[in-house]
């Protein structure tokens, strides 16, 4: 099923720490076009990345963000996007959570 739906950040930090990847060395400008493109992605389909079961969502996402449901959007170089999808009145929304190293992402979700 595709659903369009429009993308926001889930707080402030997370939103000026991906426009300081825009501003930094060759490695955080390509991160920045990486998240770019996965964001236009899942604007145009919200379910395009992969769903994390729900007994694997991290407390922290639940407590911090409300997370009933949690993606992932595979980015190049083992980076993870992270994301939850809500729906609004008349739009679904796509909560860009975080973004990290497959590492840190084995370490987050226990793998």
């Amino acid at each position: 099923m595709i659903m369009p739906s429009e993308t926001r950040f889930a707080d402030e930090a997370t939103k000026e720490a991906y426009y300081k990847l825009e501003k930094g060395d060759v490695s955080e400008r390509e991160l920045f076009r990486f998240i770019r493109q996965a964001m236009d992605n899942i604007e145009k389909n919200a379910f395009c990345g992969i769903q994390i079961q729900k007994k694997q969502i991290p407390r922290a996402y639940t407590k911090k963000y409300g997370a009933a449901n949690l993606w992932k959007y595979d980015l190049p170089n083992a980076w993870r996007l992270i994301y939850t999808i809500r729906a609004g009145k008349a739009i679904v929304i796509s909560v860009v959570l975080e973004w990290m190293t497959h590492k840190e992402y084995e370490r987050r979700f226990d793998y």
